[in-house]
This record gives C-alpha cells, sequence and structure tokens, in this order.
C-alpha cells in the first residue's frame, strides 16, 4: 500500500522557491532543502527528483506568478504608454526596495548563474524573456497605432532597450544600496518614448 504524502507539495515547492530566490542555485545544498522545507531527502527526490529538477520546477512557479500579472497590464485596452511606463517604474521600484534588493529576481539571477552552462535553465530563462519583451514590442505597436508613439520609433528596437533595461534595473537595484540610480536610469528610458 503506497503511502500519503506528509507534505503539501505545492507549499514545499512555494519554500523551495523562495530559498533559491534568497541564495541561488548553487549556494543552496540538498541540506538546506532539506531543513527549509521541513521534509526528508527522500521526500524530496521521491516528490520532485534531483536538486536540479527542483530548482527547474522552481523557476516554472515563478513564471507562473510573476508574467501573468505583467501581461495583463500591458494589454489593457486604452492608451498603451501609460502602461508601459506604469511597468517601468514597478521594474525600478521593486527593484530599490529593500525586500526585492537583496534577492534581486530569479530569472535574472539565474541567467548570470545557470544559464551560460545550463540548457534547461537558458531555456527557461529565454522562455521568462519573451514573456516581457513581447508584451511590451506589442504594447508599443498598439501605441504607434494610436498615435502615442512617433511613427519614426521602432517599437521592436524600444521594447528590447525597456527589456534590457528592466534586466539591467534588477542587477543594479541588487548591488547598489542608492535607489536612485535605478530610479533615474527608468525615468531616462522613458524619455525615449516621447
Amino acid at each position: 500500500m503506497a503511502r500519503t504524502k506528509e507534505f503539501d507539495p505545492e507549499a514545499a515547492l512555494q519554500s523551495a522557491l523562495e530559498l533559491f530566490w534568497q541564495r541561488g542555485y548553487e549556494a543552496t545544498s540538498m541540506a538546506d532543502l532539506v531543513d527549509y522545507l521541513g521534509i526528508g531527502r527522500a521526500s524530496i527526490y521521491a516528490t520532485f527528483g534531483s536538486k536540479h529538477e527542483l530548482y527547474l520546477k522552481a523557476m516554472d512557479r515563478y513564471a507562473e506568478t510573476r508574467d501573468p500579472p505583467l501581461l495583463a497590464e500591458l494589454s489593457q485596452p486604452g492608451p498603451a504608454l501609460p502602461a508601459v511606463r506604469s511597468v517601468v517604474r514597478r521594474f525600478a521600484e521593486e527593484a530599490a526596495s529593500p525586500e526585492m534588493r537583496l534577492a534581486g529576481c530569479l530569472v535574472t539571477n539565474t541567467a548570470a548563474e545557470l544559464a551560460p552552462h545550463d540548457p534547461a535553465a537558458a531555456r527557461r530563462v529565454e522562455l521568462s524573456w519573451d514573456r516581457v519583451e513581447t508584451p511590451l514590442c506589442s504594447a508599443l505597436i498598439r501605441a504607434q497605432a494610436q498615435g502615442e508613439l512617433p511613427e519614426d520609433r521602432d517599437p521592436r528596437a524600444l521594447a528590447r532597450m525597456l527589456f534590457v533595461l528592466l534586466q539591467g534595473l534588477r542587477v543594479v537595484g541588487k548591488a547598489s544600496d542608492d535607489p536612485a540610480r535605478v530610479r533615474d536610469a527608468a525615468e531616462q528610458a522613458l524619455t525615449l518614448l516621447d
């Protein structure tokens, strides 16, 4: 007779996500996961697979919770540029906030730590980046069609520039104790939309 799980796999996955987000993949040992999740090593392996598989599942969970609100915000009917500005400013505020500053962005952290040598992590990073860049581009195309963005601007190039800025805000925000640095950069980038 199969034993029932004595823990909630969804709660354990969320806890693993939090730990990986705080420490990174390499700095999180299996012993750390056992302690933080409060479940045995065998249960972790039986439920999630290896540490690497658990990390990838944590990345998937992160994307499930972080990406849809961005898409919804940038897809609202009506003027598009206010939504784009709001997203950029929100990223800057999050990057400058003490809570986010210590953890940064799990995807950005993974891009720096694992993507150069881990194809599965790199695929997830690229997918997540596409889920930011594509709605930005769509919103800018819509803004141009509605007369909010000058005709001589390239919406795709602008979306890519803003996307790269957003990732840079996450990195600089994590390392800098000067919130004005990320806020000023965001505001300067937004002048390109005028």
